[in-house]
């Protein structure tokens, strides 16, 4: 496997965004091509971290990750700019992540057609925004080119920060919306409340959260596959009974107390490549 990081070019100035103090850097996990195993084609994955927008949690990063390498997927984890970095910054570095494994697809021996994002808490809003918002005119002009090389051919969302109403996590939309004002803040209340976002273009969508969730209300995740199933896009989901929240991969590798280990919950993984490789 090759394993390095690369500090990806974001124009942020067409979106009005600051590129001081961000951070944009993406870790590749690559199968090496041999002569021996041949090309696969294989799925890539886009993994975004959680962290409320403040940071980026190393425990839904790497082991994550690695977990897909070993199911056959090439890796990528995105490590987005946060604290008081406001929409779209993230989104627009997130693009131009996809947009950098797609237009190495070959290179890295990437079945074009089969890359997907997954996120964490606030690294799931960022995938489903990436889901909602990647074919929007706004987006496409800042970065400068054709939709098809943004495109995401499914979505892994665990856990979801969605809603900006009650239920929210109120931290994860400050950062979001941090200096705004008037009518521009409302502006973009409404484009990261992403439940009213589900729209055609966006993808099948594998979706699981924990009823518990002290931190992320379970309701974040029914109101997103509410907005799915009202546009039609399919969708498979899995609520566990118990397991509160930030779980990564549920077991001991991502565990930073006893309550993280739920081997219920850890199921969610396996299920979610079977359902990737069905894409």
């Amino acid at each position: 496997m090759i394993f390095e990081k690369i500090n990806l070019d974001v124009s942020y100035e067409k979106c009005g965004l600051s590129d001081e103090n961000t951070r944009c850097e993406l870790s590749c996990y690559i199968y090496e091509h041999s002569e021996e195993n041949g090309k696969k084609n294989r799925p890539a994955i886009v993994i975004f971290p959680g962290g409320g927008y403040d940071y980026c949690s190393d425990r839904e990063a790497e082991p994550v990750a690695l977990k897909f390498v070993g199911a056959g997927f090439n890796a990528f984890v995105l490590r987005y700019s946060t604290y008081h970095k406001r929409f779209p910054t993230q989104l627009l570095e997130a693009l131009t992540a996809l947009k950098y494994v797609r237009e190495n697809a070959e290179k890295f021996d990437i079945n074009p057609d089969k890359i997907l994002v997954c996120g964490f808490s606030a690294g799931g809003h960022l995938a489903a925004s990436v889901s909602c918002h990647w074919s929007k005119d706004f987006i496409l002009d800042a970065l400068d080119c054709d939709k098809e090389l943004v495109k995401p051919n499914g979505a892994i969302l665990a856990y979801p920060v969605i809603t900006t109403g009650e239920l929210t996590h109120q931290g994860s939309i400050d950062n979001l919306i941090f200096g705004l004002e008037g009518e521009e803040k409302q502006k973009v209340f409404e484009l990261v409340t992403l439940d009213k976002q589900v729209n055609a273009d966006t993808p099948k969508t594998f979706i699981w959260h924990c009823a518990d969730d002290g931190c992320v209300p379970v309701e974040n995740s029914l109101l997103y596959m509410g907005g799915l199933s009202k546009n039609k896009i399919p969708f498979e989901s899995h609520i566990y009974e118990w397991g509160g929240h930030g779980l990564s991969l549920c077991n001991f590798n991502t565990a930073t107390c006893e309550w993280h280990i739920q081997p219920v919950a850890e199921k969610w993984a396996d299920l979610a490549i079977e359902w990737a490789f069905r894409l």
